[in-house]
């Protein structure tokens, strides 16, 4: 009786999904790729470390500084950047943005920085908007330095004209994000450093990668800092925090910064939670980050070995964690190009063996940016390798046709 009930049941089942009403699925069943996210080092997800110390943290209100992990966090960054304190911040927008208003406190002062620098381009202009501080860009040459020359010009002529906003500041940015993570040497900091001694100007460096750039160079993040005035450094990037920066200094300096905190919006209060986060990130960031930079050397050296026709990759310019891809011609546009790579078709499949959607930034008109991180394997790195091989040539078969490479819709046939 029981059989004769369950298999009446199921050919009822079965006729009324046949109905109008039916939800059965249509056409061929939708991929499911594997995701390779390279679009930045900020897309990183806590790992389990991190959110167990988030939630145990020892919290406190750090406006009146009695958040204990905030404050282990301030001392343990200050040590590591060879600074005399450091403060906790929401982001590293934020902490450069303190860092020109600490430095530069008459309204329409100068500081000097790159014409392609993070703080210049993608920061909305916080200098002049809130700070009330004059940019003069300096041209960054390909390493991501500035000609030595042209800038001890430029702070000469303000200095000898009764015209022109007078300079107190230099910003460097290090790694150097839009020259493809390039590592200022030591030697160009050293001579930064002097050269703002002479003229009576301060230095400040946005470091957000700055640890990427002391694995880089084998060396401890205080070799670097000991040619600024204040640093900035951002956990939410190759640290894989969830949010967060430091900025440190002198104490003196990290006083008025508090100060400036405030202005820009009030208090921590129970940040423990997010500095748990970031200690944690802090811990064994070396082993970390060269694993980084060797899956980024590994994905630009394949790629220069695969001669493909439309994508080449300088890698004399590959130092650190980020890979600009070149594109040669006008199509596809790095944004296309990026719409391909995203997209996964089933002759992907059916001729690699994976379905991989990796994600890339369109950076320039002739660019795409690769930034690997935490969450990013060696594995990974190699399914991306092939993705770009398999999307080049396939796109370079259309137009040897006369025809415009189109992606295919993603997860579709």
């Amino acid at each position: 009786m029981l059989a004769a009930r369950s298999a009446l049941r199921r050919r009822w089942l079965s006729a009324a999904g046949a109905g109008t009403g039916s939800v059965q699925p249509r056409g061929p069943p939708r991929l499911s790729p594997h995701v390779v996210d390279l679009r930045s080092d900020t897309v990183t997800q806590p790992c389990p470390a991190m959110r167990r110390a988030m939630a145990r943290a020892a919290v406190g209100d750090d406006d009146y500084g009695e958040d204990p992990t905030v404050n282990e966090l301030q001392r343990v960054a200050a040590g590591t950047l060879g600074m005399e304190e450091a403060l906790f911040v929401p982001t590293a927008t934020m902490a450069n943005l303190i860092a020109v208003m600490c430095h530069c406190q008459r309204r329409g002062a100068q500081v000097i920085l790159g014409r392609d620098s993070h703080l210049h381009v993608y920061e909305h202009g916080g200098v002049a908007q809130v700070a009330g501080v004059h940019s003069q860009a300096l041209p960054d040459l390909p390493d991501g330095t500035f000609d030595l020359e042209l800038l001890e010009l430029t702070v000469r002529e303000a200095h000898g004209s009764r015209y022109h906003p007078r300079p107190e500041l230099v910003c460097l940015e290090n790694t150097h994000s839009s020259a493809g993570g390039r590592v200022l040497p030591l030697a160009y900091l050293q001579q930064v450093r002097g050269l703002a001694d002479r003229h009576g100007l301060q230095v400040h460096m946005d470091g957000a990668r700055l640890m990427n750039a002391a694995v880089a160079q084998n060396v401890e993040p205080a070799r670097i800092t000991q040619h600024c005035d204040s640093v900035s450094l951002c956990f939410s990037k190759g640290l894989g925090a969830p949010a967060g920066a430091v900025l440190a200094g002198r104490r003196d300096f990290v006083a008025e910064a508090w100060r400036m905190r405030k202005l820009l919006g009030g208090g921590m209060r129970q940040a423990g939670v997010l500095a748990a986060a970031a200690l944690v990130g802090l811990e064994h960031v070396g082993v970390k980050l060269r694993r980084d930079h060797d899956n980024a050397w590994r994905f630009a050296e394949g790629i220069q070995e695969l001669n493909l026709p439309l994508c080449s990759v300088n890698l004399m310019a590959v130092e650190t964690n980020i890979v600009m891809v070149n594109i040669s011609g006008g199509c596809p546009s790095p944004a296309e190009l990026c719409e391909h790579l995203r997209a996964v078709s089933r002759e992907e499949l059916a001729k690699t063996g994976h379905a991989v959607s990796v994600l890339l930034f369109p950076w320039s008109a002739h660019t795409v940016r690769a930034v690997w991180h935490c969450d990013v394997s060696a594995r990974d790195t190699e399914l991306t390798k092939k993705k770009l091989e398999f999307v080049a040539r396939k796109c370079q078969e259309k137009l040897t046709l006369g025809l415009r490479p189109t992606p295919p819709s993603v997860g579709g046939a």
